[in-house]
């Protein structure tokens, strides 16, 4: 989804997904909507009295006070947010950004420590901040006299603050990883056990925790919100589950351990004739070549680029009218998982594998295949060769890239 930035604080640019520009109105509608009975709830839940004819008299007011503790409410979630991150910073982790999107809000981190003290403490600190701002939310209310319109209006929105935030630290407590509740959990395993078997049975729980937060939300009255936040965390979970799996097998494996050799790579010619190509890919049955000229790397074709030229017109085209001239690449030297990363977020199936020191000189090439078959090998008790500082595999640790969220409940 689009994500736009809107500022920074501290360092830390703060951006807003598409998403969350659709679901801010509808929670603004719901508080307006819902405004009377609220109001009471929040004033016994505080044991106080807020005037819910004042705020309920006007349309206008009723959901200019949904807007503003909507508003609110996404703040705090960043406040929240901030809490992870700016521990995290402490322990010299890079904050790539804060992101308010459906769901909630997403500290985006370069990784996750390993050390289960550290990830414990950044798990914890989104909540302490939840209830921190909750307790000021409290305060404040207390210290605001009843009155007009107004001041109902802004009793209203500290009391709705003061509760959601309390509900939004209680829910992340809950052990969905990679919630915080799940991360925390997943700290308090990994001190007596493996991180990336930590990971999978933090992981399974949170799984479990999903499918119960799905049925809650089928069963009791459909709550859509529930429903599509189970599904979240079961994908989320079972997705950091097999990428610590992957990053625990690859340790210290570079591309060189599981690449095809350029010496066994099915190269094109850039004068071969776009017709002769798509013949050759399903004579072959591969999607896409390496292009190279005098044994440098020129570009890589693809099927799809191939049937960008109509039929009548393929003898005419040549690969060089087609190719992909700007292409990612590793080198042989490249951590095997820092390669499938790439492979990951530029939507691609291979790299090129090029030489260290002449950057255009095709070395070898890399697929998702070539990584999945060689974790098949590593889960099977195999080696790999090309391991920059030994030859173990599944380590007891590993350093992993992660987000920590926290939903914004409705």
């Amino acid at each position: 989804m689009k994500r736009f930035r809107v500022g920074s604080a501290v360092g830390i640019p703060i951006r807003l997904d598409v998403t969350f520009l659709l679901v801010l109105p509808v929670v603004a509608y719901v508080i307006g909507t819902q405004l009377g009975e609220w109001a009471p709830l929040m004033a016994d839940t505080l044991g106080a009295t807020i005037d819910d004819e004042a705020l309920t008299g006007s349309v206008a007011v009723r959901f200019a006070i949904g807007a503003v503790a909507a508003v609110g409410l996404f703040a705090c979630i960043v406040a929240h947010e901030f809490g992870h991150s700016l521990v995290a910073r402490r322990y010299g982790v890079s904050i790539e950004s804060i992101t308010l999107w459906l769901l909630g809000g997403v500290a985006q981190m370069a990784e996750i420590p390993e050390d289960w003290k550290q990830e414990f403490t950044i798990a914890i600190a989104g909540p302490i901040v939840s209830v921190a701002v909750g307790v000021l939310s409290y305060v404040a209310f207390l210290a605001t006299p009843s009155g007009g319109v107004a001041l109902e209006a802004l009793r209203f929105t500290l009391a709705y603050l003061a509760v959601m935030n309390v509900v939004l630290a209680a829910f992340n407590l809950l052990p969905g990883f990679p919630m915080d509740g799940g991360r925390i959990l997943r700290a308090l395993l990994a001190r007596s056990r493996p991180h990336a078997r930590a990971t999978q049975q933090a992981a399974r729980v949170g799984q479990g925790f999903a499918i119960l937060l799905g049925l809650w939300g089928l069963l009791a009255g459909f709550n859509p919100f529930l429903i599509v936040l189970a599904f979240f965390i079961y994908i989320a979970a079972a997705s950091e589950s097999s990428r610590t799996v992957m990053a625990a097998a690859f340790e210290g494996v570079e591309v060189r351990a599981v690449m095809t050799p350029g010496e066994e790579l099915d190269v094109v010619d850039r004068e071969t004739s776009v017709a002769d190509l798509i013949a050759r890919m399903f004579r072959e049955r591969h999607t896409g070549y390496p292009v190279v000229a005098n044994g440098r790397v020129a570009g890589i074709v693809t099927l799809s680029d191939a049937r960008e030229v109509d039929e009548i017109e393929r003898d005419a085209f040549t690969v060089e009218d087609v190719m992909t001239r700007e292409v990612e690449t590793a080198t042989p030297e490249t951590p095997v998982m820092d390669a499938f990363e790439t492979m990951q977020a530029e939507g691609i199936g291979r790299l090129l594998v090029v030489d260290g020191e002449v950057s255009d000189r095709l070395v070898g090439l890399v697929s998702r295949t070539d990584v999945m078959t060689a974790l098949e090998i590593v889960k099977e008790g195999g080696e790999l060769s090309g391991r920059g500082g030994g030859t173990r595999t599944g380590p007891d640790t590993v350093r992993n890239r992660g987000d920590t969220s926290s939903m914004g409940p409705r």
